[in-house]
C-alpha cells in the first residue's frame, strides 16, 4: 500500500467577521495573555458553523471545523460542497497561504497550488521569467527546469508571448501557463482549484488527462477542487464533501458524488417570476408536466416529458431567440435547442416535448436563455428547472447504477453474415 503523504488532524480556521487580520487589539492583547500563562485561545470555544443559510449572532465563525482526513501517494482527492462550504479555506491551509486556528496538517515533498488566476506570477515579468522564478521556488535547478520548459510552452501555448509580461495575458492564457508550469514542475502534491473552468473546453479537457497522467503515469498526488461532477467523477478516485465547514462524507468518489447529490440537487417542476416592469424580455414561469399538463418531477421512462414556459419580448431587437438547455445530475450538457423569437411579440407561451424514447433514467437540469447569438445575453435561468426519470423496467436495470450514458439514440443493429459452423 503506498505510503500517506497528507495527513490532517482536527483541523480547523476560525475568521472574526468585518475584520482584517486577527481582530482588535484588546483581542490580540487577551490572546497574548492566555498564551503566555499556557492556556488554550479564549476564543476558541466561540463561533457559529459555517451555514450561510441562516442568520448568525457571533462576530465569530467556524469556516471549517474538526477536518480530519489522509491522502496516500498517487491518488486523486476530488474536494466537492456547495459554495462557501470550506473548500477554498481548506486549500489555502494545505497550500500554507494561510494558518490553522488549530489543528495540524502533515505533508512529504513538494507543493505546487494553482488556486486563482495568477497565483504565483509576477505580473512585471515575463512568461518565461516567471516559469524560472515558480521552478526556483519548488527547489528545482536551472537545468531541470530548462527540461521542461519548452513542454510547458508547448502546452500553454503561449508561444508567441512568452517574453511579454504576464500582465498583458488574458485570463484564459494566464490559467494556461500557470497550471502547464504547476503539473510540468513535478511537484509531489499538486493543488488545483476551481480556476480550470476560466479556460476553454478543449484546455479543460487536456488539463484533465494531463493530471491523470500526474498521478496514474507519475505516481504523485493531486488535490482537485471542482463544481463540475463530471470532472470530479472523470479524474478523482477519491472524494471529500465538505458541509457547512464540516467533513460530511470521505470515501470512494462514486458515493461520495452520490452523497453530495442527494444533499445539493433540488428537484422543482416549476419555476416562477415576478414580472419586472423595467425588463422588456424576461421568463415569467416555467413548469415541467405530463401529457395530461399536470406539473410533475417524476417520470418514468415510458413517458414523454413536456416543458412549458412564458417569456415576454416587448423589444425592438431583431435576431433573439429562446434556447432551452438540458444537463445531466453530473453537470454533463446533453443538448441546446433554440427557437427565433419576433421582435416585439408580446407574451408567447412555449411548449417543447422531450420523447420518452431518448433518455435513459438520471436526473436532469434545464436551463430557459433569451439572447441574441454571439452579441448578447439577455436572460438566462440556470437550472430553472429539475426532474428525475426513473427505470421501469428497461433492458438498462440489469445493470443496477452502471453509468451507460444519458441518451439512446436511434442506433440501427443488422447482422451482415452469420456462419455456424458445427
Amino acid at each position: 500500500m503506498s505510503e500517506i503523504v497528507i495527513s490532517v488532524e482536527s483541523l480547523s480556521k476560525q475568521y472574526r467577521l468585518g475584520t482584517v487580520g486577527t481582530g482588535t487589539l484588546s483581542h490580540d492583547l487577551n490572546r497574548f495573555w492566555h498564551k503566555i500563562r499556557g492556556k488554550d485561545d479564549p476564543y476558541i470555544e466561540v463561533g457559529q458553523e459555517n451555514d450561510r443559510t441562516s442568520k448568525g449572532t457571533s462576530d465569530y465563525v467556524w469556516a471549517l471545523r474538526d477536518i480530519n482526513f489522509e491522502v496516500r501517494q498517487g491518488e486523486v482527492l476530488g474536494i466537492i460542497g456547495r459554495n462557501g462550504a470550506g473548500k477554498s479555506t481548506l486549500l489555502k491551509l494545505l497550500s500554507r497561504t494561510t494558518s490553522p486556528t488549530i489543528g495540524t496538517i502533515k505533508m512529504k515533498g513538494r507543493i505546487a497550488s494553482l488556486l486563482e488566476v495568477g497565483t504565483g506570477f509576477h505580473p512585471e515579468l515575463s512568461g518565461k521569467e516567471n516559469i524560472y522564478l515558480n521552478g526556483a521556488i519548488l527547489g528545482m535547478t536551472r537545468q531541470e527546469i530548462n527540461s521542461k520548459f519548452n513542454e510547458i510552452v508547448e502546452f500553454a501555448g503561449v508561444e508567441r508571448y512568452v517574453n511579454t509580461p504576464v500582465k498583458r495575458y488574458s485570463s484564459g492564457m494566464y490559467v494556461r501557463l500557470a497550471f502547464a508550469v504547476a503539473a510540468y514542475l513535478e511537484p509531489d502534491i499538486l493543488i488545483v482549484d476551481e480556476v480550470l473552468a476560466v479556460g476553454d473546453a478543449e484546455f479543460q479537457q487536456r488539463a484533465i488527462g494531463k493530471l491523470k497522467d500526474v498521478s496514474a503515469g507519475q505516481g504523485r498526488t493531486v488535490l482537485f477542487v471542482s463544481h463540475n461532477m463530471g470532472s470530479i467523477a472523470q479524474l478523482c478516485t477519491k472524494g471529500l464533501l465538505l458541509h457547512n465547514g464540516k467533513v460530511a462524507s470521505n470515501k470512494n468518489i462514486d458515493i461520495v458524488i452520490e452523497d453530495y447529490l442527494e444533499k445539493n440537487l433540488s428537484i422543482t417542476s416549476t419555476y416562477k417570476s415576478l414580472e419586472d416592469n423595467a425588463k422588456n424580455v424576461q421568463v415569467l414561469w416555467a413548469e415541467i408536466v405530463d401529457e395530461d399538463e399536470k406539473p410533475s418531477d417524476n417520470f418514468s421512462n415510458q413517458e414523454d416529458i413536456y416543458i412549458r414556459f412564458e417569456i415576454k419580448n416587448f423589444s425592438n431587437e431583431r435576431g433573439m431567440v429562446c434556447s432551452i438547455g438540458l444537463q445531466d445530475q453530473l453537470d454533463r450538457k446533453i443538448f441546446t435547442d433554440q427557437i427565433s423569437i419576433e421582435a416585439n411579440s408580446g407574451y408567447t407561451t412555449f411548449k417543447v416535448k422531450l420523447h420518452k424514447s431518448i433518455f435513459r433514467p438520471n436526473r436532469f437540469k434545464v436551463s430557459i436563455a433569451l439572447h441574441i447569438p454571439n452579441i448578447r445575453l439577455v436572460e438566462v435561468i440556470e437550472n430553472a428547472l429539475a426532474f428525475e426519470l426513473v427505470d421501469s423496467g428497461s433492458e438498462f436495470s440489469l445493470y443496477g447504477k452502471t453509468d451507460n450514458g444519458f441518451m439512446i439514440p436511434p442506433v440501427v443493429w443488422e447482422i451482415e453474415k452469420n456462419n455456424l459452423i458445427i
